[in-house]
């Protein structure tokens, strides 16, 4: 490895030093740099707002290799590239599909019967808020006409008042008449069973059990179903084929918020208004690991699957060990954990106790200043997981260093009440979220940097769902180092993962990278 020079940076392509312009980004400032009389390239201003174009930026890495020079300091091409393509996304809206995913949308790839044989396809798996069920084909695999097609139109970018300009739109969306449930209360979570890489290798990518939650209402509490995807979808009998493998496994006598399951459906948590609860898909039993008077509004399963993330009505966010116990330690333990008054923002508020009891790490737990919205754990590094409160803070955190506050922060998020999902997408380099203003914006996870903000739905993107990971090739995650990666699968994996569904009581929307 080449040394560090004060004043000087390495060029690993062209394979040697070239001066640095101003201090090394975190050093002090160096006699060597300031006497340095070597052309140094002008600073490019990497801002959105103004629209840095590829071209541009093409033509100084051509001219100083990946390492280029900026108003923050020298940074890096591929990542200023990445930067740029997701701050200019393109967004359709798809016609008929109000009310259909504003609640729960997963996208999920699965086994489909054709006249001509069988094959692979895309289809979404919606919830409303109205306790709707709707399963629609997403591509080529139909092509009748048959069903309800919802056909998809641009409405991003805007290029004169309401003119819009996209390229080659996506595909429509196919539903089989008749092919919608109506579930005993409002859908609360839709999620795919995870599987490992030797069982995704085995069956292709496709995924074989979806986990459904329902709220619950004032007639009936929450309940728990499995949909199982494992046999080939006729699309022709897509209703009945919905019908018959969807199984309730569970019920319960409580409102059921969320929900998360873990791999090869061997695990399943659920979160309540009595607190955390882990249900057997297979029998339906059902054992509480963590006991609260504070409703569990978000849940995370850590991808180990030893330890859920609760986030609290209170604002907490709470590390719970979800191992098997024990013989003779069946009783959960008592807990008594701090807590700030919610919207505090004085240091001087006097502290609150709240209790809980369950097999906690009581030295992981933080506090939000309102009620916790979402929790995502990061896949290539589960020390890490982002969290967002109705007060409109979105935060990364580090299980490790949780007593010191937030690892970065993301501004401009606006949220009061509402439950919004955060979106990562597959490399773990941004972070996306709707808004109560119904704007989208898209962030930088390693920077906090806003890419994206901008208007195009008029109610709130409450729901979003990315390409999963394993569909993928291997890439870089949030630290920089790359995973058996080359540069071409590095590329590979930012362009196919650049893709999500949105989803809001306007309809559903589908947005790509350009």
């Amino acid at each position: 490895m080449p040394q560090d020079l004060p004043g000087f940076y390495y060029d690993a392509e062209k394979n040697r030093y070239f001066p640095c312009k101003g201090p090394i980004p975190g050093s002090a400032s160096t006699s060597s740099s300031k006497s340095s009389t070597k052309p140094v390239p002008r600073e490019i201003k990497f801002s959105r707002k103004n629209e840095v174009r590829t071209s541009k930026l093409l033509h100084v890495r051509e001219l100083f290799g990946n390492l280029i020079s900026s108003k923050k300091g020298k940074c890096n091409f591929k990542e200023e590239f990445r930067k740029t393509r997701a701050s200019h996304p393109k967004v359709w809206k798809y016609f008929g599909t109000e009310k259909i995913g504003d609640s729960a949308l997963e996208r999920i790839n699965v086994d489909v019967q054709l006249l001509e044989g069988q094959t692979k396809t895309d289809v979404l798996l919606a919830g409303g808020i109205n306790g709707s069920l709707s399963f629609s084909d997403v591509g080529k695999a139909r092509q009748q006409s048959d069903g309800l097609q919802s056909i998809p139109y641009c409405v991003w970018p805007i290029t004169r008042g309401e003119e819009t300009k996209c390229s080659v739109s996506p595909e429509h969306i196919w539903r089989e008449t008749g092919a919608s449930l109506l579930m005993s209360s409002n859908i609360s979570c839709i999620k795919t069973f995870r599987k490992n890489s030797s069982s995704a290798m085995e069956d292709g990518g496709s995924v074989q059990h979806a986990m459904i939650s329902t709220l619950g209402s004032e007639r009936h509490g929450g309940s728990l179903c499995i949909i199982n995807l494992s046999e080939p979808l006729e699309f022709d009998h897509a209703a009945l084929f919905i019908r018959r493998r969807i199984q309730e496994i569970a019920n319960f006598n409580c409102t059921i918020w969320t929900a998360d399951c873990g791999s090869n459906k061997n695990r399943v948590v659920i979160g309540t208004n009595m607190g955390a609860a882990l249900v057997d898909p297979e029998t339906g039993g059902t054992s509480w690991v963590l006991r609260s008077k504070s409703d569990v509004l978000a849940q995370q399963l850590v991808h180990s699957g030893n330890v859920v993330l609760c986030g609290l009505r209170n604002g907490a966010v709470i590390s719970v060990d979800v191992r098997e116990k024990r013989e003779g330690s069946g009783r959960l333990v008592r807990h008594r954990i701090s807590q700030l008054p919610l919207n505090s923002t004085t240091a001087k508020s006097s502290k609150r106790w709240f209790k809980l009891s369950g097999n906690l790490y009581p030295s992981h737990t933080i506090q939000l200043p309102s009620s916790i919205s979402c929790l995502v754990s990061l896949q290539y590094d589960d020390q890490y997981f982002l969290a967002s409160s109705m007060d409109g803070s979105v935060k990364l955190y580090d299980h490790r260093l949780c007593q010191r506050g937030a690892v970065q922060s993301y501004e401009g998020h606006v949220n009061s009440h509402t439950r919004i999902q955060l979106g990562v997408d597959p490399s773990e380099r941004f972070i996306m979220s709707g808004g109560e203003d119904c704007y989208l914006r898209i962030w930088s996870i390693k920077s906090g940097e806003l890419l994206f903000r901008d208007k195009f739905s008029s109610t709130i993107l409450s729901t979003v769902s990315w390409q999963r990971r394993e569909e993928l090739k291997p890439y870089t995650g949030l630290t920089g180092e790359t995973n058996t990666a080359t540069d071409y699968h590095e590329e590979q994996s930012s362009s196919i993962g650049a893709s999500a569904w949105l989803g809001s009581q306007e309809g559903l929307f589908s947005m790509q990278w350009p």
